[in-house]
């Protein structure tokens, strides 16, 4: 008796020792790695594990290898090798029970990938689980192959997943659906093969079938011109009712998010809508009227619905619609200009930028609310606002536009100014009909921001006054003026001495005189270093 009491002693103090045998059981061996104060402790106590489970696999330990397996996925998420236990997978998808094969197929998409030769020699074993009786069985090959499949799997396969496609149970023909994107992903050659099963899934109720269909045409338009024509042809009805349906009625009222009914069914389908209807002029009048009750009906005062609405904004703009739909979408980017939500207002500059060269004159009438966007607390908004208001400029709006961006300069945070002075210059640049409104414009910006303007935007200002002999005085005066308030900025300072060097006397005897102008009384052309070195030549240090 004295020699079972020591032999169970001993046991249990070397359990003690080394709790971490191929027998521990996951939660045991998580709770041990999360106690560990130290990386090297943690290594050493999954160095210890994975020697236990070696030892296992090398004795051919069936009754624990699931739960080994369970393990060794944890391991492999903490970042260690676990190569070593890729053909307990295949084990264990070969066994013959459920719990067995769901280990076995987990691991095999954690511990596997596409390029790992050892994944061909699961071919078979999926094969037979495709046609297997027990429906979850099917189920879990699906998943797998959908994951990791290569494309001699995919064309090894792909028989059956078609046959699975037409199935009766709904969870099977909505998984092999999805797996069905896998397929067309990795081999295109095979979309033909999925295009008359894709569309007649599109008439099914079940909520899965339905969006996993269309998913699997949004896959078939993007690798197959042949596909897409055909989907085209016998799609495009029943994707129009589909929307209608979730539109109009509570569709799937499980699905319902904030009020909202079923909004990533919505998304897919206009997402499928838009790549049907780009330059098809068919397509796109027949889908005009659905996409016009979306729009309008959909409510923007909550999340989902905004993101129903951006989506149907985005295929507005991207099919053949009618210039009424689109001033309706460009509208409901204005409302988006003026929620709270920073991220709404970025998208919606995002689009407005993409629309200005579809129709220009419906994304000006929201001129006033970009401008107020450039005024924004966020960097990202106000940096995005200035881009498009540079593409609103034109001949007709130019002057208040830069009036209104000028104006900004004097209070805009110093970080912004040096793209907002850009802008403002090129403007000037680009769209000056006459010299005098491009003359004040530059003075202006180099008298509130001449520190951010760069060296090529002053040195072509000095070109066009030096070509310019009618603004000479006018612009020698002006500068000379605008020295005395704003001297700190450097390339107003530089612009301005070089004026007055050139053309001193006519700053001196009030040469070139505008009508505007009124003649300057009190020159001090000495009162700083700068002056009386630079310019002395021009004045000889004259007082008037």
């Amino acid at each position: 008796m004295d020699t079972v009491e020591k032999i169970v002693e001993d046991f249990a103090s070397d359990m003690a020792l080394n709790p971490f045998s191929s027998g521990t059981r996951l939660r045991d061996m998580i709770r041990a790695i999360r106690a560990c104060k130290t990386a090297a402790e943690e290594r050493a106590v999954v160095r210890r594990e994975c020697a236990a489970i070696r030892a296992a696999i090398s004795g051919d330990g069936q009754d624990l290898r699931h739960r080994n397996m369970a393990k060794l996925m944890f391991i492999h998420m903490l970042g260690y090798p676990t190569h070593f236990g890729q053909m307990e997978c295949l084990k264990l998808i070969a066994a013959a029970g459920y719990p067995e094969k769901r280990i076995g197929y987990l691991g095999l998409m954690l511990l596997l990938d596409e390029r790992q030769e050892v994944l061909m020699l699961v071919t078979n074993s999926l094969k037979q689980d495709l046609n297997h009786s027990n429906q979850f069985i099917v189920g879990l090959a699906l998943c797998a192959l959908g994951n990791i499949c290569s494309a001699e799997m995919a064309r090894d396969l792909a028989p059956e997943v078609e046959r699975l496609m037409r199935s009766r149970d709904a969870n099977t023909k909505k998984k092999a659906a999805l797996c069905s994107v896998r397929i067309v992903r990795k081999v295109p050659d095979l979309a033909e093969n999925f295009m008359g099963l894709a569309a007649s899934l599109l008439k099914e109720k079940h909520h899965g079938v339905l969006i996993s269909a269309v998913q699997l045409c949004t896959e078939l338009c993007k690798a197959s011109k042949d596909a897409l024509e055909y989907l085209r042809k016998n799609c495009i009805e029943g994707l129009v009712r589909i929307l209608r349906d979730v539109s109009n009625s509570s569709y799937a009222p499980e699905y319902d998010v904030a009020g909202i009914s079923d909004p990533f069914l919505h998304i897919r389908v206009l997402k499928l809508m838009r790549m049907l209807g780009q330059g098809d002029a068919d397509c796109s009048d027949y889908m005009n009227d659905i996409l016009a009750q979306v729009a309008t009906k959909t409510e923007s005062n909550k999340n989902a619905g905004n993101a129903i609405l951006y989506e149907c904004v985005e295929t507005i703009m991207g099919i053949e619609a009618t210039s009424g739909l689109r001033v309706l979408a460009i509208n409901i980017l204005g409302r988006f200009l003026s929620n709270r939500d920073n991220n709404i207002r970025y998208v919606a500059l995002n689009i407005l930028m993409r629309a200005i060269t579809v129709d220009a004159q419906a994304v000006q009438r929201h001129r006033v609310t970009i401008l107020e966007c450039v005024k924004d607390a966020d960097a990202s908004i106000r940096k995005r606002a200035l881009d498009l208001v540079y593409l609103l400029v034109n001949d007709t709006n130019v002057k208040p536009l830069t009036k209104e961006l000028v104006d900004y300069l004097q209070v805009a945070d110093p970080d912004f100014k040096e793209d907002l002075t850009a802008k403002i210059c090129s403007i000037a640049e680009k769209f000056s009909q006459e010299k005098l409104w491009y003359l004040d414009q530059m003075f202006k910006v180099l008298s509130l921001a001449g520190n951010h303007v760069k060296d090529d935007v002053w040195h072509a200002l000095i070109v066009v006054i030096s070509n310019a002999s009618e603004l000479q005085g006018y612009s020698v005066r002006s500068l000379y003026t605008a020295l005395q308030a704003y001297s700190e900025q450097g390339s107003l300072l530089r612009v301005a001495v070089w004026c007055i060097g050139e053309y001193g006397e006519m700053l001196v005897n009030n040469v070139g005189m505008l009508e505007a102008e009124g003649p300057i009384t009190h020159i001090n052309l000495c009162s700083s270093p700068h002056g009386f070195h630079l310019c002395r030549n021009a004045c000889r240090g004259t007082r008037l």
